[in-house]
C-alpha cells in the first residue's frame, strides 16, 4: 500500500459498551485524522469484541455513534481497519456501511518516511503457544463459518466468556511469553524485505532497535487506549510523515 502526506496509525482501543472517555477521545481521534492526515490506519482491536458484521442491524448506542464516527472520518480521507485478536471477524459489510477499507494482514506500507511492515501484532508472540493454537482455531474459515451461523446473542456470550477465560489465562502466563518473538520478528521483515516493523497488540509502547544481517532495524510498537483508567490514563498514536515516525499522545495532543 502506497501512501502519500501524513499516516496515522493507531489500534488497541478496545471499544466497548463500557470505557466512555475511551470512546469520546476515539471520536474526537477521528476527526482530527480527518483534518490533519492523509490516510488512518486502524491494525486491530478497534472493538473489544466483533462477533459478526450483523452488531451494525441493531447497534447499541455506544457502537453507533463509533460507526458514524468512522463513516464521518472516511468520507474525508481514507481509513482502513486490520484484524486484531478480539474483532478479526470484522468483514465486509461493516467496511461498507462505513465507508471504511479492510487492511490485510500483515501489509507492507510505502510512505513518505520510508516502508514498514503493518500488522497487528499477535501472530509475532510465538512463545505463547496455547494462545496460537487459540488463534489458529478461530482464524479457520470452517470454525468462523459454524460460529457466525449462530445467533447474535450465543455469539455475544460466547466472546465474553472467550474474554473472561482469556484475562484469566494472563493471570498465570509468565509475561514474557505474551510478547513478540524476535526470531519472529526478524523472519516476518526478512520475508517482506523490510526493516521497519509497526504493530500493536502487547500493549508495550516504544521503539525498539536492533541489528539483522548488518541492517539496522526498527520495531515501533503502539500504544493501547484506556482513558477510564483513572489511575494510568494513556491512549495514543503513531504519525508518519517525510522526517519518519513520531508518538502522539493523546492526553497530551487532545
Amino acid at each position: 500500500m502506497t501512501f502519500s502526506g501524513p499516516v496515522w496509525l493507531a489500534s488497541d482501543m478496545h471499544l466497548g459498551p463500557d470505557g466512555p472517555a475511551t470512546r469520546e477521545a476515539f471520536l474526537a481521534f477521528l476527526q482530527a485524522a480527518a483534518d490533519g492526515a492523509c490516510a488512518l490506519l486502524l491494525p486491530g482491536d478497534i472493538f473489544d469484541a466483533w462477533v459478526g458484521d450483523d452488531e451494525i442491524d441493531a447497534p447499541a448506542p455506544w457502537l453507533q455513534s463509533v460507526l458514524d464516527g468512522l463513516r464521518a472520518a472516511s468520507a474525508q480521507i481514507p481509513v482502513h481497519l486490520g484484524p486484531g485478536n478480539r474483532d478479526f471477524l470484522m468483514g465486509k459489510r461493516l467496511a461498507e456501511a462505513t465507508g471504511t477499507r479492510l487492511l490485510p494482514e500483515p501489509v507492507v506500507l510505502r510512505t513518505d518516511g520510508g516502508e514498514f511492515l503493518l500488522s497487528h501484532g499477535d501472530a509475532l508472540c510465538t512463545d505463547d503457544v496455547e494462545y496460537q493454537q487459540f488463534r489458529a482455531m478461530v482464524r479457520n474459515p470452517q470454525w468462523q463459518a459454524q460460529f457466525l451461523a449462530q445467533p447474535l446473542t450465543a455469539r455475544q456470550a460466547i466472546a465474553r466468556q472467550m474474554r473472561e477465560r482469556s484475562m484469566a489465562e494472563k493471570s498465570r502466563k509468565a509475561a514474557d511469553i505474551m510478547d513478540v518473538n524476535q526470531q519472529a520478528v526478524e523472519g516476518a521483515l526478512r520475508a517482506h524485505g523490510v526493516t521497519r516493523m509497526i504493530h500493536g497488540h502487547t500493549h508495550r509502547p516504544g521503539r525498539q532497535v536492533f541489528e539483522l544481517n548488518g541492517r539496522r532495524c526498527e520495531r515501533w510498537v503502539l500504544q493501547d487506549w484506556d482513558l477510564d483508567d483513572a489511575a494510568d490514563p494513556r491512549g495514543g498514536w503513531l504519525a508518519i510523515d517525510q522526517d519518519g515516525p513520531v508518538y502522539h499522545d493523546i492526553a497530551l495532543d487532545d
